[in-house]
């Protein structure tokens, strides 16, 4: 069955209701509110510039919880080799226009729009949204953008143009994630990259119940980048 949201109220269905596909609900915008309320509840948007807004929760659900993490010896190879730099919320909206404009394997175009871009860079000044970004000489060349509630961590989108570059940024988010006690990266979807780092699919069910009490805790909210870390 498909919802309809109501543009005045941020509630949403149970995301056990949604179809077979994921799909769960229509409307309603990208307000902060609505947002954190989604993620909060296992639901994310995903739909195209002349859709209207598409909320999801999909069956079975990706994660990856910190200290899974595979590492290659190729990867090692090039987090010791210092080839990168790796810095946290210091440039989030270029991560996600990079994100964006990256082609995908059997996508034309992308679901980053205008819209998506101005309400995650809201909730990044909020403190909810965050980037890891991997610079080469100085340039931009990788990085994954996410939002933050309570132990759980939401991943977006990931980019790179230069080989590992969005690997590097993936452990350094982990490595984050592990020192401040996160529980828990929803991966979203199945892709080989993210399995190749050690992601796994769970039943939504599971996913939901685990996700009930870790968006309870405490957020860590604000500019990571001025967070003690490893």
């Amino acid at each position: 069955m498909l919802f309809r949201l109501d543009d005045n109220d941020y509630a949403f269905p149970s995301a056990e209701l949604a179809e077979k596909d994921g799909l769960l609900a229509i409307g309603g915008d990208l307000d902060p509110l609505r947002l954190l309320n989604a993620y909060a509840n296992g639901i994310f948007p995903w739909y195209n510039e002349d859709e209207p807004i598409l909320w999801w929760s999909l069956d079975p659900r990706l994660v990856i919880r910190p200290g899974e993490m595979k590492v290659s010896k190729s990867l090692k190879h090039t987090l010791k080799s210092g080839k990168f730099e790796v810095k946290i919320d210091t440039n989030f909206r270029s991560v996600m226009q990079h994100c964006a404009n990256t082609p995908r394997e059997g996508q034309d175009g992308t679901w980053i729009i205008n819209d998506m871009v101005e309400a995650y860079c809201r909730l990044h000044e909020l403190g909810f949204a965050h980037s890891f970004e991997t610079y080469q000489d100085g340039v931009l060349v990788g990085g994954l953008y996410g939002v933050s509630i309570g132990k759980a961590f939401f991943g977006e989108s990931m980019f790179h143009s230069v080989s590992d570059a969005s690997k590097v940024a993936f452990y350094h988010l982990h490595q984050f994630l592990q020192h401040h006690d996160f529980k828990l990266i929803d991966c979203q979807q199945e892709t080989p990259h993210l399995k190749s780092l050690g992601a796994y699919p769970i039943p939504r069910h599971d996913f939901l119940i685990e996700l009930e009490g870790l968006v309870t805790e405490p957020s860590l909210i604000g500019i990571w980048g001025n967070s003690e870390q490893d």
